[in-house]
């Protein structure tokens, strides 16, 4: 890490900001934790939570690119201010829905929300971090997706059988309320390592780039095994070894997150010190990513696990380097476009990134209801390599 009093302080700035990234997070993957408690509640099976997760993340597909946008055009604060609020009282909303009419318009509000917290990460990174150390920095990102998604069954398993499964959504959208003065206060005391202008964004010349379609196929096949345990975690476990939701989330849920920072961290290290034999930026980015896609041909043999335990290790390495190979991919649109369009750049990552979710959940469902959980982890497992291939052609073109 940088040395100098205002490198450090730039770092404390990503840090207060990683805290959103965790509340995001949190908000979201709390209807997870709590799947098998709606599913009884409401008659759901898990092909309708397929399809609920599709609502989300086809709106989140929609916005992305309208919220990268707003967030380069207005500004890093307004941007992400806007979207904090919004999101937290979407969440707040969930614990008031009577059906799943009502979860359906909470998370498409939600997911329209949330689109702006990754492409204001990957701002945030430009604006705060220097070049070579911007995969530390899309990792302290990740840092904060996982301690969102760690608290949530922690949460769910503490709030839910004490005052019932809507106050978990409820305590969860106040914390984004919370946030917002500690922010403010945080981005007026550390200045930025670098003035981003905002008077010639065009969002536009991201989008007809060549190289964007290169980076939206590779995410879209890579990040399926994210998508797959940051939804699928409890209810994979629960209908794999027969065990009760909050013992799920107490015992075993929350830990494959954990993984996932240290996979962040490793992701950034890893990159950081090829750079130095590649002497390319994109080119390290692109190793990383393709030894992490190598090990995460293991995703295929949890639903073959003996215990829940092993199983929660395997999804925890999966993790891992499905992170070493995300922290790498979401760094490639600041080496390649810069820090005055990075959130333009980076929300094609997340409109793929959506896009494919919305996709692929309902079709989950549907093998989970069917054939549970082996075929799709198998199929699954194999996509990251692919990514990669399209990642090279990407680099080639840069």
């Amino acid at each position: 890490m940088p040395a100098s009093p205002g490198a450090t302080a730039r770092w404390l700035a990503m840090l207060a900001f990683t805290l959103a990234s965790a509340i995001n997070y949190l908000d979201r993957s709390l209807l997870g934790a709590l799947q098998p408690t709606l599913e009884a509640e409401f008659g759901l099976s898990a092909k309708d939570f397929g399809f609920l997760h599709s609502a989300f993340y086809a709106v989140y597909a929609i916005s992305s690119p309208f919220a990268g946008f707003a967030v380069d055009r207005f500004g890093l604060n307004t941007g992400i201010v806007t979207a904090i609020s919004l999101w937290s009282m979407a969440g707040i909303a969930t614990g008031f829905a009577t059906g799943l009419n009502g979860l359906v318009a909470c998370r498409v509000w939600l997911g329209a929300a949330e689109a702006a917290v990754i492409p204001g990460n990957s701002k945030a990174n430009g604006m705060y971090v220097e070049p070579r150390q911007r995969a530390f920095g899309a990792a302290m990102g990740q840092f904060g997706l996982a301690i969102g998604m760690a608290s949530a069954p922690v949460l769910a398993s503490f709030i839910s059988p004490r005052y019932g499964w809507r106050w978990a959504f409820v305590a969860a959208g106040v914390l984004g309320f919370l946030w917002i003065p500690m922010w403010l206060w945080v981005s007026r005391t550390v200045p930025p390592a670098q003035v981003v202008s905002r008077t010639a964004i065009s969002g536009a010349t991201v989008w007809k780039d060549p190289r964007v379609l290169g980076l939206v196929i590779a995410n879209m096949l890579g990040m399926t095994v994210y998508s797959l345990w940051t939804t699928w975690t409890t209810k994979f476990l629960v209908s794999t070894f027969a065990l009760p939701q909050d013992e799920v989330n107490l015992r075993f849920a929350w830990i494959p997150p954990i993984f996932s920072v240290a996979g962040g961290v490793a992701g950034g290290f890893l990159s950081y010190r090829l750079t130095r034999s590649s002497g390319s930026l994109p080119q390290a980015r692109l190793r990383a990513a393709s030894i992490g896609a190598i090990a995460l041909l293991s995703t295929a043999l949890a639903p073959h696990a003996g215990s829940a335990g092993v199983a929660t290790l395997l999804i925890g390495f999966s993790f891992f380097w499905s992170l070493v190979f995300s922290v790498n991919v979401y760094s490639l649109p600041l080496d390649l476009f810069g820090p005055e369009r990075a959130a333009s750049g980076t929300s094609a990552l997340t409109g793929a990134f959506g896009l494919m979710s919305m996709f692929i959940s309902p079709m989950i469902g549907a093998s989970v209801d069917h054939y549970g959980f082996a075929p799709a982890c198998a199929v699954i497992a194999f996509l990251p390599l692919v990514a990669c291939g399209v990642l090279r052609w990407t680099i080639r073109a840069a």
